[in-house]
């Protein structure tokens, strides 16, 4: 009740022009109002602590002058922004209505109910021990990467993961070789790292070390599965590059983004694992395993650069929330978080192949090659199809279909034409009709 009245006469002060006039004496005004002096007081002493009243000693409380800068402002209207919606064929969307909801939210509950000591403690700017040895345990199994706890740093996702490389000094020279095409949002997050992009065109075995300019030490690439196009790098291409990291005394950045979603044997072995984890950092992210909002990643460090990395964690602080850390931890560790995997592993297999079986009538247009792992279609242009990728992009964008052209990925001229076509977050119903939106589109060209 006595917020009630200290709202009212708040309103009534900045209602007009009182300043200096007396309030009534808190006994009479609580018998007008029939309620308690003691409601009266209080309210009074909350405006007094807030500058709207001043109590005079043996003269009574007033409104207090000059009160301009406690006039609140007209208020606006309010409207909440609509949620973006993810429309076909969005690539690199996992489908939120496989996320383990009840298992997440049990294991979140758990970790948070009775916290372990060490959750309330200074955090370490690695990371939470337990999910880094659930990461290593699942690299071990899934990726073929023997690693320890301690090689694995938490990080907030591929920006931060640069920038602990670029602090840390372990990304030599100013310049970092690239695939190209490639992922567009690398490019300024490296140039927002300080360093300045060196694109190569990529071919049919995907990253070639001997384009690397001779001046150049450090490089960025996904090795597993190349970003947007799909190509695995074979072994004597792995090899090449190594050996060119070992000759130059460089540092090779793996960024291995989704190879855990392979639909034919089993995916194929890291090339951190294949380094012996000297030369190679890898680099990982939940974003595509369970979802974009958890904005949880990871880095697997050489032991030699370990000590520079903690070196600089230890000045900025970690830069990953640890609420989710240990429902996380506690979600690989029961075997969920696998189970999860090869169940998801198995509705995109479904969904790669009722996408290419809708689209079979435009495959005069396009070359409907399947792909053996990952979440998204890279499908080149045909001679017959008489546009460019980003004509048929504009096109489908008109009609609400996200399609990513991949000319777009690339910064250097000529690029390749192809469309990029993502099916994992979309059930087949939704991908039906999509397909036939664009094979319309693609048929009135």
């Amino acid at each position: 009740m006595h917020l009630q009245l200290a709202g009212a006469l708040r309103t009534l002060v900045l209602s007009g022009s009182h300043g200096g006039q007396r309030l009534p004496a808190s006994r009479l005004f609580a018998a007008e109002l029939s309620i308690s002096r003691l409601t009266v007081t209080a309210a009074y002493d909350q405006l007094i602590a807030e500058g709207y009243l001043v109590a005079r000693q043996g003269s009574g409380t007033y409104i207090a002058e000059h009160l301009p800068h406690l006039i609140a402002p007209e208020p606006r209207p309010v409207s909440a922004p609509k949620p973006a919606r993810v429309l076909p064929f969005h690539p690199g969307v996992p489908d939120q209505a496989g996320f383990p909801h009840r298992a997440w939210a049990r294991h979140l509950e758990r970790a948070w109910r009775a916290p372990a000591a060490g959750l309330l403690e200074l955090a370490d700017p690695f990371g939470w021990y337990p999910l880094r040895a659930a990461i290593a345990a699942h690299l071990a199994a899934w990726r073929g990467l023997d690693c320890t706890a301690e090689q694995v740093a938490i990080t907030g996702g591929a920006w931060d993961g640069l920038d602990i490389l670029r602090g840390a000094g372990l990304l030599r020279g100013r310049r970092l070789a690239m695939e190209d095409p490639g992922w567009p949002t690398l490019h300024r997050l490296v140039a927002r790292a300080g360093m300045s992009p060196e694109p190569l065109r990529i071919d049919r075995d995907g990253f070639d070390p001997a384009l690397i300019p001779p001046d150049i030490s450090s490089a960025i690439v996904t090795p597993s599965r190349h970003y947007p196009t799909g190509t695995a790098m074979p072994l004597p291409r792995r090899l090449e590059l190594l050996h060119w990291a070992e000759a130059e005394g460089g540092l090779i950045v793996e960024d291995d983004y989704d190879s855990e979603f392979r639909y034919q044997g089993q995916p194929l072995p890291s090339l951190a694992g294949l380094d012996g984890l000297r030369r190679v950092v890898y680099m990982g992210s939940f974003s595509k395993l369970l979802s974009p909002g958890l904005r949880i990643g990871y880095l697997v460090l050489p032991e030699a650069h370990l000590a520079a990395a903690r070196d600089y964690l230890s000045v900025t602080g970690a830069r990953a929330s640890v609420l989710p850390q240990p429902a996380l931890a506690e979600f690989m560790a029961s075997g969920e978080f696998s189970t999860h995997l090869r169940r998801m592993r198995r509705t995109y297999a479904r969904r790669q192949a009722w996408l290419l079986r809708e689209l079979a009538p435009v495959g005069n247009l396009l070359k409907l090659t399947p792909d053996a792992a990952g979440m998204h279609l890279c499908l080149p242009l045909r001679p017959e199809l008489r546009a460019t990728d980003r004509q048929v992009a504009a096109l489908a964008s008109a009609q609400g279909l996200t399609v990513r052209a991949l000319s777009a990925h690339a910064q250097l001229p000529d690029p390749p034409q192809a469309l990029l076509l993502g099916y994992a977050a979309f059930a087949e119903e939704t991908l039906a009709v999509a397909a036939k939106t664009l094979i319309e589109i693609l048929r009135n060209i």
